[in-house]
């Protein structure tokens, strides 16, 4: 953790009475800290005693007599956030876009990870709108600390009580040494549609989104790699210091693109949905209705990942995309053979949730090696993460 920049934000729970513990422990650490409370929170721990540990304002209030809290600099200023205790009120506030106090507003205008550790009583812990809320905030690309078992403040034992001050500096430790997992590894993603041109007006094209190649490029640079993400039509924007976004339109123009990055990338993951087939001829002016029927001549368009696969070395990781609606498996393994890449990864159109258009996505990946690993539905973010992790398992 040393030099690293960490902003815990405190609601209210009598849990609060052990971040002083916290900040110290990370200060020792060598970490900078600073400290956003709700108003309830000072019933629970002291701001003075938190400004004399972290050396900095405890901050409250949107504003003093004197002076403004500028919520915007705070949620950019820090590495991560760690709002702990977080109590069930302020998880719901988070859950819902609610901003009400200080705390909430940092949070949203907040554009590093947030890690979350629950504290609450143990029905409230088990309660359905408790569980749905957390899912949610997983659901954004948050990390949530499990509570654990324990005494808590009405006298039960159970579930609910808040992780210790040692436990949260070893998932801050853990989270900073992941980001460094990757560091000075580079990486090459396709993403979104390719859009084949008929007339300047009209095109062949496709559902994709570009979500789930854009959410691999974030994964894989929040674990410190280098990302060119190639990109196809999409009005999605990227904003990471460690991806450089190339915009293209149709699949010559990724299959151009992709050839002459390919070549100095350690890994290579083909998740665009690319066009198989364009026109044969493409007219220059708007193209008018006359007859009964129109026919369009197709040719097929290049395979990018074929061709990756051709001129793939032996240290590079080639990662390949098969969404299919029948034989999903097959389809699956005889590319997996075919295009000479490390793994498959294959989304089922018969799979709820899955595919284009959504938040989420089920998949199932298919190695080289034979073996073959089916994960649940999840967050498109939370499947770039378990992508990216298979990425780190093949690299050894």
């Amino acid at each position: 953790m040393k030099g690293k920049k960490i902003l815990i934000g405190i609601s209210g729970s009598i849990a609060a009475y052990k971040i002083p513990i916290l900040v110290r422990l990370c200060i020792k650490a060598g970490a900078e800290v600073k400290v956003v409370l709700t108003p309830s929170a000072v019933n629970f721990v002291s701001p003075l005693v938190l400004a004399t540990l972290t050396k900095n304002e405890a901050l409250i209030d949107m504003s003093t007599d004197h002076s403004w809290a500028n919520h915007v600099e705070l949620g950019r200023w820090a590495d991560i956030m760690l709002i702990a205790p977080a109590s069930c009120n302020t998880i719901a506030k988070m859950a819902n876009g609610l901003c009400d106090n200080l705390l909430l507003s940092v949070y949203l205008s907040s554009v590093c990870d947030i890690m979350i550790a629950p504290a609450m009583d143990e029905d409230m812990w088990h309660h359905p709108s408790t569980k749905l809320n957390l899912e949610k905030l997983r659901s954004f690309g948050h990390l949530i600390i499990p509570s654990e078992h324990g005494e808590l403040a009405s006298g039960l034992i159970g579930m609910g009580r808040m992780a210790e001050p040692k436990t949260l500096v070893s998932h801050l430790n853990s989270y900073f040494e992941q980001k460094e997992k990757l560091k000075g590894y580079s990486a090459l993603i396709t993403a979104g549609p390719t859009y084949e041109n008929l007339d300047p007006v009209r095109f062949i094209g496709n559902y994709s989104s570009g979500k789930m190649g854009i959410a691999i490029a974030e994964s894989l640079a929040n674990n410190g790699c280098k990302v060119e993400l190639i990109l196809g039509p999409t009005s999605l924007k990227i904003e990471h210091e460690n991806i450089n976004t190339t915009r293209v339109g149709n699949a010559e123009q990724m299959f151009e693109a992709c050839i002459k990055l390919f070549p100095k990338m350690n890994i290579a993951v083909m998740s665009a949905a690319v066009a198989d087939y364009t026109p044969v001829a493409v007219s220059d002016t708007k193209i008018k209705k006359k007859d009964e029927e129109f026919v369009i001549h197709l040719k097929k368009t290049k395979d990018i990942l074929k061709h990756l696969g051709s001129i793939k070395k032996d240290k590079q990781i080639l990662i390949g995309f098969a969404l299919e609606s029948n034989n999903e498996k097959n389809y699956a393994l005889k590319k997996l053979e075919e295009k000479n890449v490390d793994a498959i990864v294959l989304n089922s159109l018969n799979d709820k949730g899955a595919g284009f258009s959504h938040d989420t996505n089920k998949i199932t990946i298919f190695e080289k090696s034979g073996k073959e690993t089916l994960y649940d539905l999840k967050s498109k973010k939370e499947v770039a993460n378990d992508i990216v992790g298979k990425i780190i398992e093949l690299l050894g």
